[in-house]
């Protein structure tokens, strides 16, 4: 039986990229992203910080709460610490626009100076690795509730807190927490 080069690349090919897709991500640093405007980025970019993973959305009641992310970001910059924001239309359709009005929105009326990524999905089939990942180790585990769930990353890479939307970003908790993974 001769099989032809094309057909052997059309087969063999689509299985290697079906399999790595399915593979489990063990490492936060494993994982590729796009920044806001698709660039390719790697989230080894944060090893050795602490950063705090966003799900963000610019129509949502918890939106007020980039003043305090921002605020968050700059107060601990320079000690090690991000905000990592990522975009995300699965909640209530809250956040439909582009990358490009994102960033303009986000700009203009917070001031955001924190990096923010690719709209991508937190949730459902789609589900970006990032979130599956975080929704898999994180305590406790399970699908993220809505736009602007929290979760903190120790300089490591490991899941240090999760923390629900209506947490806001100067809750006591989570600042004391910030600070304890810097100290670290």
């Amino acid at each position: 039986m001769k099989i032809s080069l094309n057909l052997l690349i059309g087969i063999v090919i689509p299985l290697f990229f079906a399999q790595a897709e399915t593979q489990s991500v063990e490492s936060i640093y494993d994982i590729s992203v796009k920044d806001i405007d698709g660039k390719p980025t790697v989230l080894t970019d944060y090893k050795g910080k602490v950063f705090l993973v966003v799900n963000v959305a610019s129509r949502c009641g918890f939106t007020p709460q980039y003043s305090g992310l921002e605020q968050l970001h700059r107060k601990f910059k320079e000690r090690g610490f991000s905000v990592l924001g990522f975009p995300c239309n699965d909640f209530g359709r809250q956040e439909p626009d582009s990358n490009g009005d994102i960033k303009a929105f986000c700009s203009s009326k917070y001031n955001i100076t924190f990096p923010l990524f690719d709209k991508l999905h937190a949730k459902g089939g789609e589900q970006h690795p990032l979130f599956k990942l975080l929704t898999t180790k994180a305590s406790p585990t399970g699908e993220i509730g809505w736009n602007f769930e929290k979760f903190l990353i120790s300089k490591d890479g490991a899941i240090a807190g999760r923390f629900k939307s209506a947490v806001k970003p100067d809750d006591p908790k989570l600042v004391a927490l910030i600070e304890k993974e810097l100290a670290k």
